[in-house]
């Protein structure tokens, strides 16, 4: 039976569209070569976590939303939502063979008035230069002309309860002005707001920004964490005090170092310009080497606490709390705790973990003792690292069991822990 709309990429960006779908009256199906999301979401589970729970899993399903790995499937749709994983390479640089292997598989089957948007994230240029040459090449068919293109980045924000796919603006770009308003008709019904750039360049350019934005900002106050440990100075009050300014100033707020999806685009990956002196985004570069080392100012610090309570690392009993990257949920996708344990280990620490959100972690492919008890193991542990602030930990009554606690999120009462 032919659906309305197909969603071409079962994971973290995927899923959110096809529930606001199906919760919008939208004919849905799923596309993916991958089985494993299929399997998964048949048997009521995320394929993906830190995505849908389990009761929204079935209320999708419910809903009359269906799976198939059938290229077939593309052929019979008005619109199709192209949200395909653009990881990070070797390089650096984003990988974008799925997004080519998902443009090659709707292009054999693309039929004249289809909409096709973008939300993958992809550097500037991609959705003309990119995709556009696959779509066409592989269909026969001119875009603008015979069918419709456009970029609408993702703004998904995995866990936030107070903005979600209907009420965050939608960013929308268009090959042409008729692209761009196909496009914002479709979103319409998804979303409360629909913004219109000038075109795909600018769409995809935005995404840049807000992601870079972010990176940046929590690079300058990851120095200050460093510079107001070296000085004594207490940086949460620091930003307690400045975020009363009703102006020209937004919070952010040190960490262990930066994950998630919305990876800072690298300026490798950009176009270079003949304006410009040196390459473009220097101050992202800069940002990027920043935050890097946040995993391992984390590894600085704990052989500093523990070296002044007379025990080395070496043979330390070290509990790592939440190794999530986002407070209360599942998905570990960059996180640093990952990297802060690998060093640990290297240095002869024995490892432990709690987190309520992830039952099973493993790390160089080997399994890290969960705690049962998460007082009892922080009474027994040489130091506690708190990496990710769950909302189930009790943190004052962590502090009072917890032999020696290292605070990377400046989360616990001031005074009863060690801050990062």
């Amino acid at each position: 039976m032919p659906a309305d709309l197909a969603v071409i990429g079962l994971g973290h960006l995927g899923l959110p569209l096809a529930q606001a779908a199906v919760t919008a009256g939208i004919d849905t199906v799923g596309y993916d070569t991958d089985p494993r999301p299929h399997t998964e979401l048949r048997a009521g589970r995320t394929p993906v976590e830190g995505t849908l729970t389990a009761s929204e899993i079935r209320r999708l399903l419910s809903g009359g939303f269906r799976t198939t790995t059938s290229a077939a499937e593309l052929g019979r749709v008005r619109t199709a939502v192209i949200c395909s994983p653009t990881p990070l390479g070797p390089d650096r640089a984003l990988d974008l063979t799925a997004l080519g292997d998902a443009a090659r598989a709707l292009a054999a089957r693309l039929r004249p008035h289809t909409t096709v948007l973008l939300e993958s994230a992809v550097p500037p240029g991609t959705t003309e230069d990119f995709l556009r040459p696959l779509l066409e090449e592989g269909s026969g068919l001119v875009a603008g002309r015979d069918f419709h293109l456009a970029c609408s980045p993702s703004r998904l924000d995995p866990g936030n309860r107070t903005h979600h796919y209907a009420n965050t603006p939608k960013v929308i770009g268009g090959l042409t002005p008729a692209c761009t308003e196909s496009a914002a008709a479709f979103y319409g019904r998804l979303t409360d707001k629909v913004v219109r750039a000038r075109g795909p360049r600018e769409a995809e350019m935005t995404k840049v920004l807000e992601t870079n934005f972010r990176h940046v900002n929590i690079a300058l106050v990851n120095e200050m964490a460093v510079l107001c440990h070296d000085l004594g100075v207490d940086l949460w009050d620091v930003i307690r005090c400045a975020e009363t300014k009703p102006f020209g100033f937004q919070p952010f707020r040190p960490g262990p170092g930066v994950g998630g999806h919305g990876v800072p685009v690298d300026p490798g990956c950009l176009p270079r310009t003949t304006r410009t002196p040196g390459p473009p985004l220097r101050m992202v570069s800069l940002a990027q080497e920043i935050n890097d080392r946040m995993p391992s100012y984390v590894i600085q610090r704990c052989a500093t606490l523990l070296n002044e309570h007379g025990k080395s690392v070496r043979g330390a009993r070290v509990l790592l709390l939440g190794v999530t990257y986002k407070p209360d949920s599942a998905d570990q996708e960059a996180a640093p705790a990952r990297e802060i344990a690998t060093r640990l280990m290297d240095m002869g620490a024995q490892i432990g973990y709690h987190d309520p959100h992830v039952p099973d972690w493993r790390v160089r492919e080997r399994p890290v003792p969960r705690a049962d008890s998460l007082y009892e193991a922080a009474a027994a542990a040489d130091l506690t690292v708190l990496l990710q602030q769950h909302r189930t930990y009790d943190l004052q009554g962590l502090a009072v069991k917890a032999q020696l606690l290292l605070d990377t999120r400046g989360a616990t009462p001031a005074g009863a822990a060690h801050r990062l």
